[in-house]
């Protein structure tokens, strides 16, 4: 007979923004998280890749209804590209299939760098999680079908070269949704007339969460329950690009019921598209302002 005792899930919100270390994937870095913290439901804000290391919101309880709002957020990526080598999945896990002999100087890769910020078409690249008529471009790539993907349009803030070398150059690149590095890296190498390949990539900040808010797996291994708990970011964390309305209690428990209420007072809202709407500086809803009144959209129970 098992005499081990079941463990009991907790009804925990937060988030936690996991410093992923190299070779882990996302979904094992959730499972190590939910166990830790006995929670009872858990999911992430962005998938990384098993090779790229940093910012993993990590979304327990309440906050997982919160994660579109930071998938949605600007993300800032270091990424170190490889010269001279393209590989099959556009980083250093591929095989190499093609090579260039051709090494851009640095004043050849800062004079092109203005091309690659804006809005910018890019291709992705074949071993992603897109889909193709149902199947994941990655399944079709690795079963050694040939995989077409249509360009993107993408956004990027941002291109900074950080330090370059005769082998490996380092960038920093703030985007938006959607922009695969790996795509970009490929792209600036073909630009430069050779290949190359992402050889590093870490995720510096994603929304509002950047590496001073992260925490390592042996280090919430290390710390108490307690301190695990006070590890935690609040809810609201993912709604820093959100306006806030503050609400009453008799106003909090109405929008708790899923129902509208008038927002009155000076300054209050007259149309908001998006917005978020609080209670003793907890998230109660998220939702619009229309004519004064606040609709909840997406109410939280905490």
């Amino acid at each position: 007979m098992d005499t081990q005792k079941k463990r009991v899930k907790r009804a925990v919100s937060g988030w936690l923004v996991l410093d992923k270390p190299y070779d882990m994937t996302s979904t094992q870095a959730v499972g190590k998280v939910r166990w830790l913290f006995s929670a009872a439901k858990a999911g992430h804000a962005g998938t990384l890749d098993p090779l790229a290391t940093g910012i993993l919101p990590i979304a327990l309880g309440e906050a997982t209804k919160a994660v579109p709002y930071v998938q949605d957020g600007r993300k800032v990526y270091r990424f170190g590209l490889r010269w001279g080598a393209a590989t099959s999945t556009d980083d250093a896990e591929g095989e190499v299939v093609a090579t260039s002999e051709n090494r851009p100087d640095e004043a050849d890769v800062a004079g092109v760098l203005a091309e690659f910020t804006g809005l910018v078409e890019q291709v992705p690249p074949a071993f992603s999680a897109l889909k193709i008529d149902g199947e994941r471009a990655y399944d079709l790539a690795r079963a050694g079908e040939a995989v077409e993907l249509a360009p993107r349009t993408v956004a990027i803030d941002s291109l900074t070269l950080l330090a370059h070398g005769t082998d490996i150059s380092t960038f920093e690149v703030t985007c938006g949704k959607g922009t695969y590095v790996r795509a970009l890296a490929r792209d600036l190498a073909r630009r430069l007339g050779t290949c190359g390949h992402v050889a590093s990539l870490h995720r510096a900040a994603v929304g509002g969460f950047s590496d001073a808010d992260a925490v390592r797996i042996e280090d919430l291994e290390a710390m108490d329950p307690a301190a695990r708990d006070a590890a935690l970011k609040p809810v609201s964390a993912a709604f820093t690009a959100l306006p806030e309305v503050r609400l009453r209690a008799e106003q909090a428990a109405t929008i708790r019921n899923g129902n509208p209420v008038l927002l009155t007072g000076a300054g209050a809202p007259i149309a908001l598209e998006a917005a978020w709407a609080s209670f003793a500086g907890e998230v109660v809803a998220t939702g619009s302002v229309e004519r004064g009144q606040f609709k909840p959209k997406r109410v939280f129970n905490l």
